[in-house]
């Protein structure tokens, strides 16, 4: 499976802010969309991630307090991203080296959705399942053996 059909499967919806929004707001747009991240978008291009990871570890060092931190000062610079004709093994395996939940699809500078490993962990679950009701479906219809 590549990251394209994932992509496919969940719709390439992108919710993003600008390096100078506050991260309060980035919350609250997480929060309404349930989301994990979102990507930090200055003129058409990515700048950065947001993700819960770093908002939680801003919480902690202010002591619970967010107040008017703009996000370019939490973001992730220069994130991983992937491509389209990436395999999500591959994609899996780098996400899980890094301790990465969540990765920009992109081709070329364009950016095309958000893959998460939740969304990965749907793809293998849902392949997986196919791929039992073949086999499922071939030893059932085994031939005989007359031998």
């Amino acid at each position: 499976m590549i990251i394209r059909d994932i992509l496919n499967l969940k719709g390439n919806v992108i919710h993003s802010i600008a390096p100078q929004g506050l991260v309060s707001d980035a919350v609250a747009t997480m929060v309404k969309h349930d989301i994990g991240s979102l990507v930090v978008m200055q003129d058409g291009a990515i700048t950065g991630m947001l993700t819960f990871r770093e908002v939680l570890s801003a919480l902690d060092a202010r002591r619970g307090n967010l107040g008017d931190i703009p996000v370019r000062e939490m973001m992730v610079r220069e994130p991983m991203t992937c491509a389209l004709e990436d395999s999500a093994d591959s994609l899996r395996e780098r996400m899980t080296q890094h301790h990465v939940r969540y990765v920009p699809v992109k081709q070329g500078d364009r950016l095309l959705g958000v893959i998460s490993f939740h969304d990965i962990a749907k793809a293998v679950i849902k392949q997986s399942n196919f791929e039992n009701r073949l086999l499922k479906r071939y030893i059932k219809h085994w031939p005989e053996d007359d031998g």
